[in-house]
């Protein structure tokens, strides 16, 4: 029988656990951070008889099996009485920790007093010794406190009796979890083509602990086909959780229908959706302090009964599910749903909860779990987000204001006013520099030091503040956020690499930003990979391969896989334009030509025709011209920032009778250039217009030129491609079903040439070039008469 190792933090954590959810003594120090200084400490330890990360543990039986209880005490010197020392570091002010707080701490010493009591049994007492460290000015406390063999002893069984009710309902959820799995089959009929391969080959990849590229066009199934062969490795134990990471909302609901579609087939596993704090916190408690928020207050005590009650009678927890029984027991459903999510077998959440350090959920990230398995959907748009999440950027747009605001109480604020005043002299004077060399940014290599030095002088005062102020007042509000910029950009600055980070300094007529740009984030990606054994990255459009398995991870042994596409290739015709440049100069001249061509295609056949163009300035210089020359045509126009009800009343015209001439003109790499689906006569053609490259821009500049010391190849990595993926995936808008015909209008001259025609996906077999409005108009006539008589005979 396998033995099961428990860690001594885990089990204190859940066993000891009361009273508030205090969200005002979260610390914001990083992991990292929290590493630095135990080492710190433990290095000023002179003792010869010192010894750090001391490993300790008993194997107990529990139920009938074995459990390894275990850690690693901080510190521990030996001698006839020993000391056991346990670190903590927060950045709350030691006399402001509950007694809940306390009571975990001095757990867990107790706990490795017991284990080290049973490890040796000649010692007979031991001395606990809590050395709390704040920062960041590393204000260090201690106290300390005696603990003999028979109080250890009485404390450890104590815990473990309180534990052993949640182990049997662990072992039942695990045993359901792996015989329901065992006994699943695949939840339809017979599988796509490709779709067996591929599941097979993710199977694999768990197997042997690989991380996987697969490039799987729309159509494969790709959900199901991840999913499905992640839940048959449960069943055989090769992993005990999956996170289904996403970049949209939309691929999360599919995630859930996957599952629910295996649940109606047997399967009997715990799977829940994560909602961002701020998009699932009650209204009524939004602006609530904790003192005052009846979700926080007594959380801990409602706690269990509520775990109790959910996984009772839920299997797919959801949005709703959290939020009903959050507001029966009166729970935050933020930290509701992350207490949950430790009983689940599927995590669905987005990409933030492993990859951005200021974010990931540090209860399952914390240290390596090789029984964490990584379905990463939609890969190509991690590029771009991991990006920004190893950057960080603050700004003094709002410092004047506030730092007047502050005066209204100068002896109150003093320090603060200081502190705040000290940033504002930085700020100020790269706006003088930036004047004085007549440009609007700057780049440096090396992190701003005495910038990071002012931040952190800064973000210290505004802790020791902000207890003393009224939280709903405009003036806390205003200095809380600024001290959110500050933090971020400190924790940002910790992974600071000259080699891949850049520091801007950005001056508009308003403002002046300090901003630290990660160009290569790949290494980071692959530390969060490594934090567990398997990953599946997989999109319909990853081509080449080999470029996103360096942007993403970079990982010398990561494998790769491309299905072909499960649709006929002939029902879908891709037509490139010869005749038109976009090409920033020749943008104007060019849209009397883009007009007549649209016009052309969509007159071939009355239906739904969706545009992309590279930006709304163009596409509205285009929009403008057609209902100047074309009034009789529906147009429907993306906007700026459009509300949900607007997206959804946008495709909701497609729905409508396919024989209404409709033109929906969007933007590339836009919120209607993916993850829609228009099948059947929703959408009988795409037209593109441009390569979409991204605009040039200087950090765009910054990635290709580090690209080019690399390999040469800057300007592919960090504008042909990442546009390129723009125009593949607009283009896949088209084809969703096996019964969809359509053609594809690629109106740029670039589209001919080799750089360009190298990449297209395999499935665009059926392509052409014209020259000429009246060529297209024959293709397309000759196109739609041939699918008309296919279908006829």
């Amino acid at each position: 029988m396998a033995t099961v190792k428990i860690g001594v933090r885990d089990l204190v954590q859940f066993t000891l656990r009361s009273g508030d959810l205090n969200a005002s003594l979260n610390s914001q120090n990083t992991s990292q951070q929290g590493a630095r200084i135990h080492r710190q400490i433990q290095k000023h330890h002179s003792e010869a008889n010192y010894e750090s990360e001391k490993y300790l543990d008993e194997l107990v039986d529990i139920n009938h099996k074995p459990y390894l209880i275990n850690g690693r005490a901080d510190g521990i010197i030996n001698a006839k009485t020993p000391i056991i020392e346990e670190i903590k570091t927060s950045d709350a002010n030691f006399k402001d920790l509950p007694a809940s707080i306390l009571k975990l701490y001095w757990g867990q010493a107790k706990l490795y007093a017991h284990l080290l009591m049973h490890q040796d049994p000649q010692v007979k007492t031991v001395n606990l010794k809590l050395t709390y460290v704040q920062t960041p000015d590393q204000k260090v406390t201690r106290q300390t406190q005696t603990i003999d063999r028979d109080t250890a002893k009485q404390f450890f069984t104590q815990v473990i009796d309180e534990y052993r009710e949640w182990l049997v309902l662990r072992e039942q959820l695990t045993q359901n979890r792996i015989q329901s799995a065992q006994h699943l089959q695949f939840p339809f009929k017979a599988f796509r083509n490709g779709q067996r391969d591929f599941a097979a080959v993710v199977y694999k990849t768990i197997v042997l602990e690989k991380h996987l590229f697969a490039e799987a066009p729309t159509g494969t199934g790709k959900t199901m086909s991840t999913l499905f062969p992640t839940i048959k490795a449960m069943g055989t134990e090769m992993t005990d959780r999956c996170f289904y990471l996403t970049a949209k909302q939309s691929t999360r609901r599919v995630a859930e229908n996957a599952i629910q579609i295996m649940a109606d087939h047997g399967l009997n596993i715990k799977s829940i959706t994560l909602t961002a704090k701020d998009q699932i916190t009650f209204e009524q408690a939004r602006e609530l302090a904790p003192d005052e928020n009846p979700y926080m207050i007594g959380y801990y005590d409602r706690l269990k009964p509520a775990l109790k009650d959910v996984l009772a009678h839920e299997t797919q927890i959801t949005r709703a599910t959290v939020e009903k029984y959050a507001e029966q027991y009166k729970l935050d459903p933020f930290e509701f749903s992350l207490d949950l999510s430790e009983f689940c077998d599927v995590i669905i959440a987005d990409y933030n909860y492993l990859f951005d350090p200021q974010i990931h959920l540090a209860r399952f990230f914390s240290v390596p779990d090789d029984r964490n398995c990584f379905l990463i959907d939609e890969a190509h748009n991690l590029v771009e987000r991991s990006r920004e999440m190893y950057s960080a950027e603050i700004s003094n747009a709002d410092l004047k204001t506030i730092i007047k605001q502050l005066k209204t109480e100068p002896v109150a604020n003093e320090a603060l006013i200081k502190r705040m005043q000290s940033i504002k002299r930085s700020f100020d004077h790269y706006d003088r520099l930036l004047g004085k060399e007549q440009v609007e940014s700057m780049v440096f290599e090396e992190p701003l030091t005495n910038i990071v030095k002012h931040l952190n002088d800064a973000a210290l005062e505004i802790h020791r503040w902000l207890p003393k102020q009224d939280a709903k007042s405009p003036v806390t509000e205003a200095v809380l956020d600024f001290y959110f910029q500050c933090l971020a950009y400190l924790k940002i600055n910790d992974l600071y690499d000259s080699e891949i980070y850049r520091t801007r300094i950005i001056r508009n007529q308003f403002s002046v930003t300090f901003r630290q740009f990660c160009m290569d984030p790949s290494e980071f990606i692959a530390e969060s990979l490594n934090l567990g054994g398997s990953a599946v990255f997989f999109s319909a459009t990853l081509s080449p391969i080999q470029y996103y398995q360096r942007v993403l991870g970079n990982e010398a042994d990561s494998l790769a896989y491309q299905l072909p596409s499960p649709f006929p290739p002939e029902h879908q015709l891709v037509v490139t334009a010869g005749q038109i440049q976009t090409t920033y100069y020749q943008r104007t001249a060019s849209i009397p030509k883009i007009c007549e061509l649209i016009m052309t295609f969509t007159n071939s056949k009355p239906g739904h025709y969706l545009f992309f163009f590279p930006s709304f300035k163009y596409m509205q210089q285009v929009y403008d011209f057609m209902i100047q020359h074309y009034p009789a045509f529906n147009i429907l126009l993306q906007t700026r920032q459009m509300t949900s009800e607007q997206r959804e009343a946008y495709l909701h015209q497609f729905n409508d009778d396919d024989q209404v001439p409709l033109m929906g003109f969007a933007i590339l790499g836009g919120i209607f250039a993916e993850g829609i689906d228009l099948a059947g006569t929703k959408l009988i053609g795409v037209g593109i217009i441009s390569v979409g490259l991204p605009g040039l821009n200087e950090e765009t500049n910054l990635v290709k030129d580090y690209f080019n010391a690399e390999n040469g190849e800057g300007f592919k990595y960090a504008y042909q491609l990442p546009g390129w993926n723009h125009v593949v995936q607009a283009a896949g808008r088209l084809i969703r079903t096996a019964t969809d015909k359509g053609i594809i209008l690629l109106m740029d001259r670039r589209f001919n040439q080799f750089q360009y025609q190298q990449l297209f996906p395999a499935n665009w077999n059926y392509r052409t070039t014209i020259n000429t409005a009246q060529q297209l108009d024959q293709l397309a006539q000759s196109f739609w008469q041939s699918k008309k008589d296919s279908s006829q005979s």
